[in-house]
């Protein structure tokens, strides 16, 4: 190779370099990538993440909001709370609506999602009824049942006259509105369980039923040892699901029972910190209740996931 070659070839300009096209695809993919989440960013930061930061501040300030002035409280709010008999019968409501709510809720739609998962003519109707409560307004449904509960012209103590017997007065009665509300929300809770339960059944290999049949296994049989045992990580899901809805619940209680019901006997949580914030207008109550809420949640779901034995659950 001559000089005048050599010179020629080193001043030559170079090409795009294979790195540098990689380096800019992954720029051009990254920048898309963060343009398609900015609006749930935005929504997450907005609506969420400040709303969840300022009920931490106000929960530890005395605000009060008519005067828009705002002092230091410290814990004076949580000991409050905490000391409040009104606050403690709204936590043992809940948990009395939870312990029945949750269990009886995901036992009925194992069963509906294990009828359902067989060969049934029609059966994607039947999912669609079953889910469609689901999907449906809460305080429309909650106004049907209304006029079910009805206990003159109700459709329940209509069919109970028909064996002679004469039916409560429902959500007017103490003793028998926490259940409307819960027969309600089990009657509403079914579908979104069943849903996910359906999924996790049409997951579980077939060699397993053929296997268990060939050893003899009867169907209880093969439900107990094979499709309970496989709905593990489905079942801690609905339950977990399950529980934070039922300590968030709201609507049934308000439009079935306002007030908090007769006597006080339906007020739960959600509903104490909904008249301290827009009844009483005492914001910091009200936040501090709603952290109470959380720390309340937050432990229940570890010590679920210490039951169930799935710490090793992201």
């Amino acid at each position: 190779m001559t000089a005048a070659t050599a010179t020629r070839t080193a001043t030559r300009p170079a090409g795009p370099r294979p790195g540098g096209r990689r380096r800019r695809f992954g720029y051009e993919r990254r920048r898309a990538a963060y343009l398609m989440l900015a609006p749930a960013l935005v929504h997450l930061v907005w609506w969420i993440g400040i709303p969840t930061v300022a009920t931490f501040v106000l929960a530890l300030t005395h605000y009060d909001i008519l005067a828009g002035t705002m002092t230091w409280a410290g814990l004076d709010n949580f000991v409050a709370v905490l000391s409040t008999p009104g606050w403690w019968a709204a936590t043992w409501n809940t948990l009395v609506y939870t312990f029945f709510t949750v269990p009886v809720a995901m036992a009925i739609a194992v069963v509906i999602a294990v009828l359902l998962n067989t060969r049934l003519r029609a059966r994607a109707w039947y999912r669609t009824a079953v889910f469609m409560p689901h999907i449906t307004a809460t305080v429309a449904i909650a106004l049907v049942w209304m006029w079910m509960y009805e206990p003159n012209l109700g459709l329940l103590n209509w069919v109970l006259s028909w064996f002679g017997i004469r039916g409560p007065a429902w959500v007017a009665d103490p003793a028998w509105a926490m259940t409307a509300v819960i027969v309600m929300s089990i009657w509403k809770g079914i579908g979104l369980k069943m849903v996910i339960y359906l999924a996790a059944l049409q997951s579980i290999p077939h060699e397993l039923y053929e296997a268990a049949e060939i050893d003899g296994a009867s169907a209880v049989r093969r439900f107990l040892s094979v499709t309970l045992p496989m709905l593990g990580p489905a079942t801690f899901f609905v339950f977990i699901v399950s529980l934070i809805d039922s300590f968030q619940v709201f609507e049934q209680f308000y439009v079935l029972t306002p007030q908090g019901g007769p006597a006080n006997s339906t007020t739960v949580m959600t509903y104490e910190i909904y008249q301290s914030a827009f009844e009483r207008f005492d914001m910091s109550t009200a936040s501090a209740q709603s952290v109470v809420l959380f720390v309340f949640l937050l432990a229940l779901t570890v010590i679920g996931r210490r039951l169930s034995g799935r710490d090793d659950v992201a």
